[in-house]
């Protein structure tokens, strides 16, 4: 038996090389064909003799042997020559056998919602475009009205920052919140004071003049308008005479100026009055006009 074996695998050899030297017809050699008669070759072109020899050394052919190359998940790629081995039935595939990803943003054309996305565009699992935001505020780029916002400051819808009480100065730098609407705010968000031009009193007392009077008499009917508003008048004078005496009169005019606005009909309790005597010039003390200036009554939002 062992020199039957022996003999088979000689006449094996030799039937392989005959035929590829041409000497031996397809016909004649007998070698495996497919379904339309075409003898089946390997994958260097060659006439299967591999196929041939295991014909007689074995009970059959090896499988890929058979009467065509082996394709297990049918993409149209050799199995030797699929990188993406068991791709699913009828997707599209490239020349190694994975699928297609026509855009190229990682989502198999198989599973991607929105094919066409622009090159470098980060996409969702769905292969569909995340809109930036590139502040980080939770407000998309296409929809932010404010880009640019500083890490962790607070937005409205349009990622502009917070201003709850509408003075202009958003929450993160305002430093006076809950200023009434309308007041006239410095760039920190708190009231500027409100100079009483005019709001003048007797020379060297706590008298008010008659045209103080009247622009106080305004002042009432607007404080009147706003019982929510809380002020302190701020009595001021100049330089002239000592610190201590500046600043007794200048609480004596300020708490004037407050009994005269109580008779108008304001809320006494919203009205706080403070005498600062020299202490807050707003220009020098060295000339006639800027004394002026600096004896002064000043309304401040509380």
């Amino acid at each position: 038996m062992g020199h039957n074996k022996l003999n088979i695998k000689t006449a094996s050899f030799i039937l392989c090389v005959v035929f590829n030297m041409g000497v031996l017809s397809v016909a004649q050699a007998g070698y495996p064909t497919d379904s339309r008669g075409e003898t089946v070759k390997n994958s260097a072109g060659e006439c299967g003799c591999e196929c041939w020899q295991d014909r007689w050394l074995t009970d059959g052919p090896r499988p890929e042997c058979g009467n065509k190359i082996l394709d297990s998940d049918g993409d149209g790629v050799a199995d030797d020559m699929d990188k993406c081995p068991g791709t699913p039935k009828g997707v599209k595939v490239d020349a190694d056998g994975c699928e297609l990803d026509s855009d190229g943003d990682g989502v198999v054309d198989s599973k991607d919602r929105c094919p066409g996305t622009p090159k470098g565009a980060k996409v969702d699992r769905h292969g569909c475009q995340q809109e930036m935001d590139s502040d980080g505020d939770g407000v998309i780029d296409s929809k932010d009205k404010c880009p640019g916002t500083p890490r962790g400051a607070q937005v409205d819808r349009n990622g502009c920052e917070l201003d709850s009480d509408g003075d202009g100065v958003v929450d993160r730098k305002d430093r006076c919140p809950e200023t009434p609407a309308g007041v006239k705010v410095d760039r920190k968000g708190c009231a500027e004071p409100i100079v009483l031009k005019g709001v003048n009193f007797e020379n060297d007392s706590a008298v008010l003049t008659a045209k103080a009077k009247s622009i106080l008499k305004d002042v009432a009917n607007s404080l009147k308008k706003r019982p929510d508003i809380k002020i302190t008048i701020a009595g001021h004078t100049d330089s002239r005479g000592s610190a201590a005496y500046n600043k007794m009169l200048s609480q004596r005019r300020a708490d004037s100026v407050r009994r005269y606005l109580g008779s108008k009909g304001v809320k006494v309790s919203n009205l706080v009055a403070k005498g600062f005597g020299e202490e807050q010039p707003i220009v020098t003390n060295d000339t006639a006009a800027g004394r002026a200036d600096n004896r002064r009554v000043e309304l401040r939002m509380q």
